[in-house]
């Protein structure tokens, strides 16, 4: 079951960064082209999917604060609650499918690193030796 979230995680984080990386370097006009909100609303979200894709994979790799993944992928499933939403209304059914993917796959990890297979602290000894060496 780990390496399905780890898989799941990364493509989450990958598809993430590069939607709100795009949406943090994009001119206002073409942001704001296809949506009925504003442009600093739209920047927001962008900055939370980025941070919501580095809360995916960071924890996890440095063994530290590993509470903040399921929150990351909760935030993500929200975040793909109101795309759907939106998309549907602006875009149609059929282009909704994408976020909705998205929204269930964020929750598969936030379901999967709460109760299932939570990511692991690094131990006091760790920390020790990886300090010392």
């Amino acid at each position: 079951m780990s390496v399905g979230l780890w898989i799941a995680q990364t493509l989450l984080a990958v598809l993430f960064l590069a939607m709100g990386g795009m949406k943090l370097v994009m001119p206002a006009d073409q942001l704001t082209a296809q949506t009925p909100f504003p442009e600093m609303f739209l920047r927001f979200i962008a900055v939370c999917e980025v941070l919501g894709a580095l809360g995916l994979i960071l924890p996890g790799l440095l063994r530290m604060w590993t509470h903040l993944t399921p929150l990351a992928a909760l935030g993500l499933v929200i975040i793909m609650v109101g795309a759907t939403v939106v998309t549907i209304f602006t875009m149609g059914t059929l282009m909704a499918a994408l976020p909705l993917v998205a929204g269930i796959l964020a929750a598969f990890v936030a379901y999967g690193r709460w109760r299932v297979e939570p990511l692991r602290e690094r131990t006091s000894r760790e920390r020790t030796y990886t300090m010392a060496h």
